[in-house]
């Protein structure tokens, strides 16, 4: 039986495409995204952008709008090197997590690519960004674009006033501390970027009656404080405070305020991004399965034909390929291969369970709601629970997962978790741990500030598993706390126990001012 599809019913011929069909392609994917599988995106605003301008949107984190610094132009002679050389490839998209959802996608795509990308980014990125819980708590998605402008050009006003030197001094040590430089639970709802602009003056007012209020309590000698005077000048301090950029920007005593007003600029820029490193998997899952369910749509309804269908699984395959560990390519678990699998993988549990899954997946095994079922996990869960309450036993046979213990006092590696019920239970938890941030990142503290001496800042990080921070990387990073502090800081790492295993410390070169 001819699979051709009569050519009144397709969206386009060859590989060429326009903007009216570009318009087309996103109304058909909107008809089966959102008619049929009950997406619920952003609207979409869809730009067609150069090489060099995908490159260039590579080198500032793929956002539109970004404020000067000498690394981001390092970053694009670097990835417009190895393009050139054929070393490296470039996405055929860039989504921004704004309202409206930002789409940018590349001039050179043909007509099944730019219809695979608006399907990918338009629609999966896009409900996801929307609805995803982590997102909603995290991000201001109607404030973010016009916060970069403001940034942009606050930056750069800065600049002008100050020295392009002293700025970059500035921003080279916030870059080093941006990845502590977030919260990783809710403490108030977060600012609303459209009026950073608007409080700019009434924030560093605010702030320099904070500071004076907090240096004029530093004790004149060295009296001992009592403990109910230690805890009452932690709590003023905010003590302890795992953002040291928050705890840098509100109480550096040689800090100026467009200084302050810098570290707060790359401290909400960092922190929008947070989401992003919780959802890798789970994002890429449901867009992956979302262009993948358009498509075949798109195909059974005679809106594309073979050639482009076999194009499009032929990109979509690349996509999902994940290569053995003793594979030249291999880089650890693709999450466009796991969260693309897990999807199908919960769509087959909720039509067509087995007994095996209605051991394992009760709530959702047979409900007959595969879309629903989905939706419903894009918006409550984030990698870390995703795996562990969704990886399915076959899910794990599939990958070939293990459990390998890796004791470097041992002479050989341990398999300590088969395919047994024993050990799916082991497996899940270890990759949920992988995807576990706050078991990842370091886990460092500013602990105390020695207000009655030399007022030195003492951080703290717990050693987990017996994980010691590189040397130079700590010794280099310390040096921009000492720095942006302008007073001597040490770091004690030590385990649970209170074994101490090592500290480092740093003295300001040369204080900002």
């Amino acid at each position: 039986m001819s699979l051709l599809a009569p050519e009144s019913k397709l969206l386009f011929k060859g590989p060429d495409w326009d903007f009216d069909l570009i318009k087309r392609v996103h109304e058909a994917c909107g008809e089966i995204g959102i008619n049929e599988m009950g997406l619920d995106p952003y609207p979409n605003q869809i730009e067609v952008i150069t090489t060099e301008q995908m490159l260039d949107a590579y080198a500032s984190t793929g956002m539109p709008l970004f404020y000067r610094h000498w690394s981001f132009g390092k970053e694009f002679a670097r990835n417009e090197a190895l393009y050139r050389k054929g070393h490296q490839g470039l996405a055929y998209e860039i989504v921004i997590n704004s309202n409206p959802c930002l789409v940018y996608i590349m001039e050179e795509n043909s007509a099944t690519m730019q219809t695979l990308v608006i399907a990918h980014a338009g629609y999966g990125h896009s409900h996801f960004f929307k609805n995803n819980y982590v997102f909603k708590q995290w991000t201001d998605a109607g404030g973010i674009l016009d916060y970069l402008e403001f940034a942009r050009a606050l930056i750069a006003k800065y600049e002008d006033r100050y020295g392009q030197e002293e700025v970059e001094r500035l921003l080279d040590a916030a870059h080093a501390l941006q990845s502590h430089g977030i919260h990783r639970f809710p403490r108030k709802r977060m600012p609303d970027l459209r009026s950073e602009e608007r409080r700019e003056e009434e924030r560093r007012l605010h702030g320099e009656q904070l500071f004076n209020d907090l240096w004029r309590t530093v004790p004149t000698g060295k009296r001992k404080l009592n403990k109910d005077e230690d805890a009452k000048r932690k709590a003023l301090l905010g003590l302890p405070e795992e953002n040291l950029l928050y705890f840098l920007e509100k109480t550096a005593p040689r800090l100026r305020p467009w200084q302050r007003e810098i570290l707060r600029i790359v401290r909400l820029i960092n922190q929008y991004f947070y989401p992003q490193r919780q959802t890798k998997v789970m994002n890429e899952g449901c867009a992956t399965y979302t262009h993948h369910r358009i498509m075949n749509r798109l195909h059974e309804k005679g809106q594309i034909n073979d050639g482009s269908f076999l194009e499009f699984i032929h990109s979509h395959t690349g996509v999902v390929l994940q290569p053995g560990f003793d594979d030249r390519r291999y880089g650890g678990i693709n999450p466009y291969a796991l969260g693309f699998a897990m999807c199908n993988d919960i769509e087959r549990i909720c039509t067509k369970p087995t007994d095996e899954d209605r051991e394992w997946m009760p709530a959702i095994a047979g409900n007959g709601d595969a879309y629903g079922t989905l939706r419903d996990i894009w918006a409550n869960y984030r990698d870390e629970s995703f795996v562990s309450q969704f990886l399915s036993p076959a899910c794990i046979r599939d990958f070939g997962l293990f459990n390998v213990v890796d004791d470097e006092e041992q002479d050989e590696m341990n398999v300590a978790a088969i395919h047994d019920e024993r050990g799916y239970r082991r497996i899940k938890r270890q990759l949920s741990k992988h995807y576990d941030i706050a078991y990842r990142d370091p886990d460092i503290q500013i602990v105390d500030v020695d207000l009655a001496g030399d007022r030195k800042l003492i951080l703290s990080h717990r050693v987990l598993d017996g994980m010691v921070l590189e040397e130079h990387d700590t010794e280099r990073v310390l040096q921009h706390v000492a720095d942006l502090w302008g007073y001597d800081v040490k770091l004690v790492e030590q385990d649970d126990n209170g074994n101490v295993k090592g500290e480092h410390t740093a003295s300001p070169r040369r204080a900002f001012a």
